[in-house]
């Protein structure tokens, strides 16, 4: 296969057992909740230009270690891009297209043990004799509420490791970008303390490149379990209270507000009429916002974002 050629199967195979893999991972992380499993389709819905046709694998884990989480897999086709995907790329205008993709947020019970995100996915456009046009995104980012330097230094680790083999750019361009894209503009401040983000990736070096653009997409997906599994293990067990509880809320306010407002796939997922269900499924269960409540001096919480939310390099 030259390497400008796609291969959606094989795209779809990994994925498929990605979300497999990530699930048991997490379930033996947490010890007492295990993944309920909505498998879905979805036919065409009238003369809807929007309307998404294909199906995909919601998997739901609540009551345990992680209060709220879920594991998502989907695979839909629709026949029209919204203006979401081609207000940066006008030559997209007018294309059908797939996409597919695995995405999960976990909202654990515990404060100490940070929300954590993750997404990889894969579109193609295509237009009738015309060569398809295609590329990857993705990466995963980590929201603490009382933080531990050791486990943001490690989340780091293993995001600059896996980037090593693609070139020593790669790290520091997509921390830099993760660091610019989760961040609330309407409360100049960052969501958490990062991660990698990428999207729009099919060239490399100057070329096109499906093989080293699957590959690294590939290893994001595989490096989320190496980066959370670690932290879920160490801070499971620490004792938390009313305290905590109250500001872990708080702070689960900035993940809703930023979802909402600003996360491409959420907007994409809403503007191509997609199941709103698997799509909303990152909200955390519960929320709530104080009228401009501001940390004590000094405190744990002011430690927050004094010490971990302004950018830094941690690895």
């Amino acid at each position: 296969m030259a390497n400008t050629s796609c291969d959606i199967q094989a795209v779809k195979s990994f994925l498929l057992d990605l979300q497999d893999r990530i699930c048991a991972a997490l379930e033996a992380a947490d010890g007492k909740a295990t993944f309920v499993e909505d498998a879905w389709d979805r036919e065409e819905e009238g003369n809807n230009p929007m309307a998404l046709t294909g199906g995909g694998r919601t998997r739901v884990i609540t009551g345990g270690t992680i209060e709220k989480g879920g594991v998502n897999f989907s695979h839909v086709r629709g026949a029209k891009l919204p203006a979401s995907a081609t207000a940066n790329r006008p030559e997209l205008e007018g294309r059908s297209f797939q996409a597919m993709g695995v995405s999960l947020v976990i909202h654990p019970e515990n404060p100490y043990i940070p929300t954590s995100h993750a997404n990889v996915r894969f579109f193609v456009a295509e237009k009738e004799g015309e060569e398809p046009v295609w590329w990857f995104g993705g990466g995963f980012d980590l929201t603490p509420y009382y933080p531990f330097e050791e486990d943001v230094v490690h989340w780091h680790q293993v995001s600059k490791d896996l980037c090593v083999p693609f070139g020593e750019d790669i790290y520091p361009k997509y921390k830099k970008w993760c660091d610019e894209y989760f961040f609330l503009k309407h409360r100049n401040e960052t969501r958490g303390v990062g991660g990698l983000f990428f999207d729009d990736l099919n060239n490399w070096d100057g070329k096109v490149d499906f093989e080293r653009s699957f590959a690294f997409m590939q290893a994001v997906g595989n490096g989320y379990i190496d980066a959370v599994v670690p932290i879920i293990e160490r801070r499971k067990g620490m004792p938390w209270g009313e305290r905590e509880r109250k500001f872990q809320c708080y702070r689960r306010g900035r993940y809703v507000e930023f979802n909402l407002v600003f996360d491409r796939g959420t907007i994409f997922g809403l503007q191509t009429g997609g199941r709103t269900e698997s799509i909303l499924m990152s909200m955390p269960p519960v929320a709530h916002w104080d009228y401009d409540w501001n940390p004590e001096p000094g405190s744990p919480e002011e430690r927050l974002y004094k010490d971990f939310l302004p950018h830094r390099d941690w690895v």
